[in-house]
C-alpha cells in the first residue's frame, strides 16, 4: 500500500467512476484498475461495489478512505517539515476562502502579511464552503477562511474570527416597505444561495424556528455579488453579509431594510488541519491573524452553530 495507490483510490472514491478517476490521475483505465485490484488483494477485502450507475465504496472502503487521507496528509507534512529543517525550498501557503471574504476581509490583511513576510509565497483559492472542506481534507489548501457550517471534525482546528451580520436588501427602485414581521417577509420573492450554503441555512432556519413557511426562492445563485446585482435590478429581495453590500448601498443600487427580530449573523472562522508540528509559514499566518483579524477566540474553539 503506497502513496500512489492511495491517491488513485481517493480519486475513485471522489468521482465514483474509474474513467474520470483515471483521467484525474493521468493513468490508463487498465492501469488504474490494476492498481485497485492489487490494493484489494493486499488488504484482502473488497473496496468497491461496481454497478451500471458507477462505483461506490464498501464499508471497508469507507474505512480506508479516512486513513488514506490522513496518511497522505502526514506524508506531505513530513516532507515539508524535513525540507524546512534543512533550510531547503521556499515557504508557501495555499489559502482557501469564499469570494466575499477574500475581497472584503482578507485583501488588506494578506497584503500586510506579505510586507512583513516577503519570503512566504501565497496562493489564494476561491471556492464554496463545501469545496473548501474537501480541499482541506485532501491537503490541497493549508487553511480555510469560511463561514461556520455547524459541523465538528476532530481532524481540524477551528478559530472564530468574527461574527458577521447579514442584512436584508431590496432594489433602490422597488419602493420596498420595511417588513414588520417574518410573515411579511414570507410573502416576498427572494434571491438566495443554493441549499447547503451557510447563508441559505441561516435564512431557512430563521423561518423554520418561527414555524413560518419560507418565502419563494425565485432565483438561486452561488455568488453574493450576483445576488446583490439581481436585487438591484428589482428581481427580488436578498439576505447577504453586511461586509459585501456596502459598495452597492453607497452607489444607491440597493437599500438596507430592517430584519424583523434579532439580526441574523454568520460566524467567520479559520479552519486548519491538526498536525504534530505546524508548518512554520502557517504558524506565522495564524499568529498574524490573531492580531490582524480581531476578535478571535483561543485555538480549537468548538462552534456548534453558525450565528
Amino acid at each position: 500500500m503506497n502513496p500512489r495507490q492511495l491517491k488513485t483510490f481517493l480519486a475513485v472514491a471522489r468521482h465514483g467512476n474509474f474513467t474520470r478517476a483515471a483521467s484525474e490521475a493521468n493513468l490508463a483505465q487498465s492501469s488504474l484498475s490494476d492498481q485497485m485490484q492489487a490494493l484489494e488483494e493486499e488488504l484482502g477485502v473488497q473496496l468497491f461495489e461496481r454497478s451500471r450507475q458507477g462505483v461506490t465504496l464498501t464499508p471497508a472502503g469507507d474505512t480506508l478512505k479516512v486513513y488514506a487521507e490522513e496518511i497522505l496528509a502526514l506524508n506531505d507534512e513530513a516532507k515539508a517539515a524535513t525540507r524546512a529543517a534543512a533550510g531547503l525550498g521556499t515557504q508557501s501557503l495555499a489559502i482557501g476562502t469564499l469570494e466575499t471574504i477574500a475581497a472584503e476581509k482578507l485583501a488588506a490583511f494578506l497584503s500586510r502579511f506579505r510586507r512583513t513576510h516577503s519570503d512566504i509565497g501565497l496562493t489564494l483559492k476561491i471556492a464554496g464552503s463545501g469545496e473548501l472542506q474537501r480541499r482541506l481534507e485532501d491537503s490541497s489548501i493549508d487553511i480555510a477562511f469560511t463561514f461556520d457550517r455547524g459541523e465538528q471534525d476532530d481532524r481540524f482546528i477551528t478559530r472564530l474570527v468574527s461574527r458577521e451580520p447579514l442584512v436584508l436588501i431590496a432594489g433602490s427602485n422597488a419602493r420596498a416597505v420595511p417588513p414588520q414581521n417574518l410573515e411579511d417577509l414570507s410573502r416576498l420573492p427572494f434571491i438566495a444561495t443554493e441549499t447547503g450554503c451557510v447563508y441559505r441555512r441561516i435564512f431557512d432556519t430563521a423561518f423554520a424556528d418561527a414555524g413560518i413557511a419560507a418565502p419563494d426562492i425565485v432565483t438561486q445563485a452561488d455568488s453574493i455579488q450576483t445576488i446583490i446585482r439581481l436585487v438591484a435590478s428589482c428581481a427580488g429581495y436578498g439576505l447577504v453579509p453586511h461586509l459585501a453590500v456596502n459598495p452597492a448601498v453607497e452607489r444607491g443600487d440597493v437599500v438596507e431594510l430592517p430584519w424583523p427580530g434579532d439580526t441574523p449573523t454568520a460566524s467567520l472562522i479559520m479552519l486548519w488541519r491538526r498536525r504534530r508540528v505546524q508548518p512554520p509559514a502557517l504558524s506565522l499566518l495564524l499568529a498574524s491573524a490573531s492580531e490582524g483579524l480581531r476578535p478571535v477566540r483561543p485555538a480549537d474553539a468548538r462552534l456548534r452553530r453558525a450565528g
